[in-house]
């Protein structure tokens, strides 16, 4: 057995095995990505988790693994949950406020409400505030369903302490996630008096759209210019908006799109991709505006990425 509990690396297999592996990897590669991304919000360190464990699927004695998707998961937790650990110390040094990196999903992602809640950018900022291990638990077990017991061989705890874990963390979780379902639908029709009022700079528009302690969250990366720090309230945020359009005399429009199973706005400065806008909406009012500038971060909005909790 290894460090896994589940099976020993053993001799090279025959070309036949080799290409069963592959087949047995790819269907379940989806899954494995989108607990790898939930954990650690990043489509490339997330993407380096995935290899690592199709590495070591390539190694093993598949012979000895009895249930190949939860082999997969467990690995593919632990390899995330190194990243996620090395992940925090480097965010330190990060310039401003650190956003997860928006991805381009298909519009009937937004209608599988678990999926699309689990991967929107307001939990995903919820889910920053946990320890590694505690996210690692919370996101295994609220979001996939998978026993205490699997989660225990993937975090390195007893059942126990993983029952507590996830108890713990899904009250941090339950304190600070929105309280209020609302429909794609909603959250379209709001970001589409956003859109008006941000490409005419209607000032009252905005006011109107945001509700009174919306907070705004820009992403920069010190390689575009963004907020230093989050700024609180709708008379801030609509005159920072306002004062920033005027000043920097540039042609904005906006595109909606679906970026993390979440309806979003797609942003362009002179025709020029400038970032992408996610949207935390209750009471049919934005509560939460996140501006993902860094063109670090950018690169999966082109294309869609397919998630599935499944």
């Amino acid at each position: 057995m290894d460090e896994h509990g589940s099976a020993t690396t053993g001799p090279a297999e025959p070309m036949d095995g080799a290409a069963e592996a592959t087949e047995v990897f790819l269907a379940h590669r989806n899954l494995l990505f989108t607990v790898a991304y939930e954990m650690l919000g990043s489509a490339a360190d997330a993407e380096d988790a995935l290899q690592e464990t199709w590495l070591r699927w390539m190694k093993v004695d598949r012979r000895q693994v009895r249930d190949q998707r939860a082999y997969l998961v467990r690995v593919t937790t632990r390899r995330a949950l190194d990243r996620l650990r090395t992940m925090r110390r480097l965010k330190e040094d990060y310039v401003g406020p650190w956003l997860p990196e928006p991805l381009l999903t298909a519009p009937d992602v937004a209608e599988d409400v678990e999926l699309a809640e689990s991967v929107s950018m307001a939990l995903m900022l919820v889910l920053e505030t946990l320890s590694p291990t505690e996210r690692a638990v919370f996101v295994l077990r609220e979001v996939f369903g998978i026993s205490h017991e699997e989660i225990a061989a993937a975090v390195g705890k007893s059942s126990a302490a993983v029952r507590q874990i996830a108890h713990r963390a899904r009250r941090h979780v339950d304190a600070r996630r929105p309280r209020e379902a609302v429909s794609p639908s909603q959250v379209r029709a709001v970001l589409e008096s956003f859109r008006r009022a941000l490409e005419t700079r209607d000032l009252q528009g905005l006011l109107d759209v945001l509700a009174p302690q919306v907070v705004l969250v820009s992403d920069g990366g010190g390689v575009k210019q963004a907020v230093p720090r989050p700024i609180t309230g709708a008379g801030k945020v609509a005159h920072m908006i306002v004062n920033g359009l005027d000043k920097a005399q540039i042609a904005l429009t906006s595109e909606p799109t679906v970026v993390n199973g979440n309806p979003a706005l797609l942003l362009r400065m002179d025709g020029e991709i400038d970032g992408v806008i996610a949207a935390r909406v209750e009471h049919a009012r934005i509560t939460g505006l996140y501006y993902v500038r860094n063109p670090h971060k950018l690169t999966r909005i082109a294309a869609e990425t397919p998630l599935t909790l499944r």
